[in-house]
């Protein structure tokens, strides 16, 4: 039997992982949403591009002999990891989640925490502020009914999709950038500036994620900054340690 790694990607953690199981000779497969985050990843490896259901995941694993999965999606991609976790547990596949320490930030001065996107818009933290959200495409489109009641600015990647997402929300080209991170303290401060920015939205998306400049940027220019922290997944079995990823992917694939 060829038993092999599915390994749920799309993040700068799961291309690490990639390579070590590639150099490690153990069979592997990688998942990822876009055509984007396919280049994370070297030649060697296998990638599968697009999104699946519940229903696909159990085909997928099926056909492909998945014995084990590693879970390291996005920490915001709370229905990717629902689903692995269920089909795993269905068919009584090993499961790991990989996720790097949490982030102890520095800077907290000026910096609002909130736990969901909804405390967020129900809220009136946003209004008549000039907003700038680097929040990912794909929750723009939850601010759309706020384009009345502040003035909006998002940075997306600098991809079709992103951009047509921003737009179908609301946003104008004068509204928008699109730029790939890392971005640089200067440069950060610059666009706020540029915009004249009284408050930013963001993402718990740790130092490797930029939010270590964005508290840095805040707190320089005295712009309030409010973070969307990581939702909270009870994972039937996590890890932070990549080298613990390669030994349980071992353990797994020699049962």
């Amino acid at each position: 039997m060829n038993r092999k790694v599915w390994l749920i990607g799309g993040t700068s953690d799961s291309a690490t992982i990639a390579n070590i199981l590639v150099e490690s000779n153990i069979p592997s497969i990688i998942t990822v949403t876009t055509a984007t985050a396919q280049a994370l990843y070297g030649d060697r490896a296998k990638i599968v591009v697009g999104c699946m259901n519940l229903t696909e995941m159990r085909c997928f694993c099926q056909h492909n002999q998945i014995t084990v999965v590693v879970d390291a999606s996005h920490p915001y991609a709370t229905e990717v990891s629902h689903q692995a976790i269920a089909v795993t547990q269905q068919l009584n596949i090993a499961y790991l989640r990989y996720e790097r320490t949490h982030y102890q930030p520095a800077i907290k001065t000026g910096v609002m925490e909130l736990d969901s996107w909804e405390r967020l818009l129900t809220g009136d933290y946003l209004t008549a502020q000039r907003v700038l959200l680097t929040v990912g495409c794909q929750v723009l489109p939850k601010f759309q009914s706020w384009q009345s009641r502040a003035t909006l600015f998002a940075r997306v990647l600098p991809q079709i999709k992103s951009l047509e997402t921003a737009i179908a929300s609301g946003f104008t080209s004068d509204r928008l950038i699109a730029i790939r991170p890392p971005i640089s303290l200067a440069t950060e401060t610059a666009l706020w500036q540029q915009w004249n920015i009284s408050l930013v939205v963001t993402k718990a998306s740790g130092k490797p994620g930029g939010e270590e400049t964005k508290r840095q940027v805040a707190a320089s220019l005295g712009i309030p900054l409010i973070v969307i922290t990581r939702p909270q997944i009870s994972y039937p079995r996590q890890t932070s340690e990549i080298a613990n990823v390669l030994a349980f992917c071992q353990r797994a694939i020699a049962n």
